[in-house]
Formats: structure tokens, C-alpha cells, sequence
């Protein structure tokens, strides 16, 4: 069976192929694409180190290129409008997350379930029950988007078929809550952080425990793998953040030098950067190649609660408890705009596809849209009766969910 495109990313194409009579995925970074990069050039570069393209599907992977030029270069001039309201759970929600389509949606909640929801219609498609405890943390194996990972204050994090609800694997062995968790890009492994002060890695076939990530003293909030998998970062409560290289199971980087307990950490796009928020009122910039902290991100006046890449790695947002997010330049490390409007502390932010904008939530129970370069509230989300912890974008950008408090998600077109 030949090889076939699946889908496309902002960052990689993923090829289907057969191997020793099983369907395999394997994803091609498309790392330097920029909306002016020559196609031909590189659909040539892509054919010539991918083994798996043949010249037979060249013509394809240029189509592929310059559409993903044509959706980095659109300008994002949408205004989004209060769709539905969910009254998805009887208790408070904790988190949600997008398939990549931007199809289906997950929510976790107090009330011990994950549920999946159809974005377009808001109707229930399925209600994943076995926890015992806080469904806490939520995703999908995006881009697949086959399979869900639910992890919980039970000590446990389950694996479940996103098309019909069934529970494959109970990931069992931490001593304590686990709170964050992620699929490896190839969607092989899952990783867990717990607030027993360890992560550990899960084999999604066998439903086996790989490793144990021990060396932090305190819980590990956060944690997320690199875009090649083969690095893993977490961020503890031990106001330290480490690098693990996920073949060998061992810690590669201590990443030694804020003063407060780490709120989230992530790689950018070309694994080359690393980004951390701390309770200590600053985001930190490393180096991934050297563990060696290159910027400090300063004028928070309060703990910073979240902190993020763009998609192409050049800009970070940070939240803070302040009530304000900045953006910075990840090259220069210079802040670029200050975005104030918010009455209370804010929580989550995260960019656009595009990278125009920046969406922040706040427990002023309003979520925000703003322009990235102007730093000029474009938007205000109102509607929900508490805090809001919870907001993401589609993979496309024209569609927001917003958790809240109060026990409903709200979709925006």
C-alpha cells in the first residue's frame, strides 16, 4: 500500500504508510516554512530527505506548502460571536482541549468525568466514567486526535478511544494527584506529572509504565514534550524546571535559577528555546542545546500564572495574577506591548494559529481578545457568571471554548 498524505499541520505533514502489515503515522516537520519560502524548493528538500514521499506525490507536497503559506500569511480581521452555552457538568470544570480539526472538544470536571462534545451541534457524544476522583487534566493525541488522555486527583490517568468512548489502558503508579499530562508528537507515549514530585512515561500500545522521571522535591505542575519527542521539560513546585531526554529516561538539564514555584514551562517550535513562568513574577528564556538561561522576562508585578510560544516561536505571552499579559520578543527578549483591561487576575493566555492575536482568561469571568502589535483589546467574551480558567483556540483559529466556574463552556464562532 503506497504511502498517503493524512493531514497537515502548521508545522508538519503526516504521512500514513504500511509496515510489517500494520498502518503507521510519522509526521515531517515543516520547521522553516515561512510565507515566503520558495515551494519548489522546499518540496524538493522535503522529497529528498523523506524516503516515504515519492516523486509521484511531489506535486501534492507543493499544493500542501503553498497552502500552509496562504493560511501564515492571512490576516485575521474575525470578530467572534456568542454561539451556545453548555451546561456541560454538575460540578465546576477544570479543563478543556480541542481535537485538531477543532471538531469535538473535551471537558474535565470536579463531578469524576471527561466528557466529548460535537463543537458544531454542542451535542454530548460521549461520557468517559472510571475516575474516582478530579478529572484535572484533559487532551487529545493531536493531530491525530484518535485517542484521549484523562489524568486525575484518583493518583491515575486513563487512555480512552476518542470515537467511541472506550477506556483502552488505567496508567496506575503515582502516589498522588496527577495534574498534567501529554502525548509524545509520534503519539507513542504519554507523559504524566504528579504532585507526588515525579512524571512518569506510559507506552499507549501496551498500557505499560516506560519510566520514572524522579529528581524533583516538589509536584510537578507541568510538563511538555518537544516538537521531536525526544525531549521531555517539567516545571516543578520546587522552583526548578528539568530536561529529560525521553530514549535514555534520564535527566539531561537542571534548569537552576528562579526564586518561586514554576507555574508552566514549553518548548517552541524548533525545540531550540524553552520558556518558563514562576510564582517569582518573571518568565525565564533557556537554551534547550545547553540548559543556560538566556533572558529573564521581567515586569509582572505579581506571580506569572501562564506563559507561551506563538507558532512560530519568535513572540511569548505571559499572565499574571497583576490583572495584566505582556508579549515579548523571544530574539530580543524586549517587551513589546503590555495588555491591560482585566479586573482581576488572569489565569490562561494563548495565541491564534495565526499569531495575530492573543486570547487571555480571567477570573474576572470575562476572556479577552487582543492585537498582538498594538496591544489593543479587540474583544471582550462576556457572559459567564465566574471565573473563567480555562480558553483555546481550533486549529483554524475561527472557534473559541471558554471554560468557567460557573459549570458551563461557552463556544465562540
Amino acid at each position: 500500500k503506497k504511502p498517503k498524505i493524512l493531514l497537515l499541520d502548521y508545522d508538519c505533514i503526516i504521512l500514513e504508510y504500511e509496515k510489517g502489515g500494520c498502518m503507521r503515522t510519522k509526521s515531517i516537520d515543516l520547521l522553516h516554512l515561512t510565507p515566503g519560502a520558495n515551494p519548489d524548493e522546499l518540496a524538493a528538500e522535503i522529497q529528498q530527505s523523506e524516503s516515504l514521499i515519492t516523486e509521484s506525490m511531489s506535486e501534492q507536497v507543493k499544493k500542501l506548502v503553498l497552502r500552509l503559506q496562504e493560511k501564515q500569511g492571512q490576516q485575521d480581521h474575525h470578530r467572534f460571536c456568542f454561539c451556545k452555552e453548555l451546561k456541560a457538568h454538575i460540578l465546576p470544570l477544570t479543563n478543556v482541549a480541542f481535537d485538531k480539526h477543532g471538531s469535538r472538544f473535551i471537558t474535565g470536571s470536579y463531578d469524576r468525568t471527561c466528557r466529548v462534545w460535537d463543537t458544531a451541534s454542542g451535542k454530548e457524544l460521549h461520557i468517559l466514567e472510571g475516575h474516582r476522583n478530579v478529572v484535572y487534566a484533559v487532551t487529545f493525541n493531536n493531530p491525530y486526535g484518535d485517542k484521549i488522555a484523562t489524568g486525575s486527583f484518583d493518583k491515575t490517568c486513563r487512555l480512552w478511544c476518542a470515537e467511541t468512548g472506550r477506556c483502552f489502558h488505567t496508567f496506575r503508579g503515582h502516589t498522588a494527584e496527577v495534574v498534567c499530562l501529554a502525548f509524545n508528537p509520534q503519539s507513542t507515549l504519554v507523559a504524566t506529572g504528579s504532585m507526588d514530585a515525579t512524571a512518569k512515561l506510559w507506552d499507549v500500545e501496551s498500557g505499560q509504565e516506560v519510566a520514572t522521571l524522579a529528581g524533583h522535591t516538589a509536584e510537578v505542575l507541568s510538563l511538555c514534550f518537544n516538537t521531536l519527542g525526544n525531549l521531555l521539560v517539567t516545571g516543578s513546585f520546587d522552583h526548578t524546571a528539568a530536561v529529560w531526554d525521553v530514549a535514555s529516561k534520564r535527566r539531561v538539564y537542571t534548569l537552576i535559577g528562579h526564586m518561586g514555584e514554576i507555574s508552566n514551562v514549553q518548548f517552541n517550535w524548533d525545540c531550540s528555546l524553552i520558556v518558563s513562568g514562576s510564582m517569582d513574577k518573571t518568565c525565564k528564556l533557556w537554551e534547550a542545546v545547553s540548559g543556560k538561561c538566556v533572558a529573564t522576562l521581567v515586569g509582572h508585578t505579581q506571580e506569572v500564572l501562564d506563559v507561551c510560544f506563538d507558532l512560530s516561536g519568535q513572540l511569548i505571552a505571559s499572565a499574571s495574577a497583576d490583572g495584566t499579559a505582556r508579549v515579548f520578543s523571544a530574539p530580543t527578549h524586549q517587551c513589546l506591548v503590555t495588555l491591560k483591561g482585566h479586573g482581576a487576575e488572569i489565569s490562561k493566555i494563548c495565541f491564534s494559529p495565526q499569531g495575530s492575536r492573543v486570547l487571555t482568561a480571567s477570573s474576572d469571568k470575562t476572556a479577552r481578545l487582543w492585537d498582538v502589535h498594538s496591544g489593543a483589546c479587540l474583544q471582550i467574551l462576556e457572559g459567564h457568571t465566574d471565573e473563567i480558567f480555562s480558553c483555546v483556540f481550533n486549529y483554524e483559529g475561527d472557534t473559541i471554548i471558554t471554560g468557567s466556574k460557573d459549570n458551563t463552556c461557552r463556544i465562540w464562532y
